[in-house]
């Protein structure tokens, strides 16, 4: 073999070793790219979820007043720019408003009974989901004066009573718990929803109501308590959905979903409520 011809292989050796070694950087150049790219995409995709903002208006039951007014100031502080409005009342009369047409994004009723109404008119969205339950119970004047100690002695001669009208899901229940103890009671009083019923107690107006568990210890000092075993017949279920024609869907979604949350439920059970 010639020094030429040697020369010549010698040159087309050195030439291959060089374009595998190019291909080779090229090859791993792309490949970081390509990483960096799924990075930045990864990166753009999760930064790409969408703020909400605007009014959120909750309807709900007169008793959830206390716990969703927190988990109201809760949700606008994770959500800047979000402002959650309440309308608290007696759920039938809520129920009726929604489905006469008033503006709302969520309805939050104290029973299946008044949220049937909503839903029967095809006004809810999905099924509604139940978020807590409620129990029964006697809210009498402070220290108890007239020794209130079960559900009979409510019907005591003298005494003033206050429950909640029947077509609101305290005063159903309550009715229900008078008829599991074949008990008939004549109120002074029939009250649109129950936080009115528990006011006329707080006002020394009535001597007694039968109200919820969570509103007798949301009244602190003002009332005392007096439990009774009947309760157990007649326990609420609360259930919550997205109204059809909500104005700001996407942020009501997210409140419902809140309120269903481990800390949604950790406010609601120290507010008193029952687990679903």
């Amino acid at each position: 073999m010639t020094r030429s011809v040697r020369r010549t292989r010698r040159m087309l050796q050195l030439a291959g070793a060089g374009a595998a070694a190019l291909m080779a950087l090229s090859a791993c150049s792309s490949s970081s790219d390509s990483s960096k790219s799924k990075d930045t995409s990864a990166s753009s995709g999760s930064s790409a979820s969408p703020k909400l903002s605007g009014d959120v208006t909750v309807f709900a039951a007169a008793s959830l007043k206390e716990s969703f007014t927190t988990l109201g100031k809760e949700f606008e502080q994770q959500h800047p720019g979000t402002k959650v409005n309440f309308n608290f009342g007696g759920s039938d009369t809520l129920a009726a408003s929604i489905t006469g047409g008033a503006p709302a994004d969520v309805f939050a009723a104290a029973s299946p009974k008044t949220m049937a109404i909503v839903t029967d008119k095809k006004d809810a969205v999905g099924t509604p989901a139940t978020f807590v339950r409620n129990q029964l119970e006697i809210a009498t004047l402070p220290g108890n004066p007239d020794k209130v100690s079960s559900l009979k002695d409510l019907t005591k001669s003298g005494l003033k009573v206050v429950l909640c009208d029947k077509t609101v899901p305290c005063g159903a229940a309550a009715q229900k718990a008078l008829d599991a103890s074949r008990l008939k009671l004549t109120p002074v009083s029939y009250e649109q929803d129950v936080k009115a019923a528990l006011n006329k107690v707080e006002l020394k107006e009535a001597d007694a109501a039968v109200v919820y568990k969570t509103d007798v210890k949301s009244a602190g000092g003002k009332v005392e308590g007096v439990e009774f075993p009947e309760s157990a017949e007649a326990i609420n279920a609360y259930p919550i959905v997205l109204l059809k024609n909500a104005p700001n869907a996407q942020a009501a979604r997210a409140f419902v979903a809140l309120v269903q949350s481990a800390e949604g439920q950790k406010v609601l059970s120290e507010a008193g409520f029952l687990k679903p």
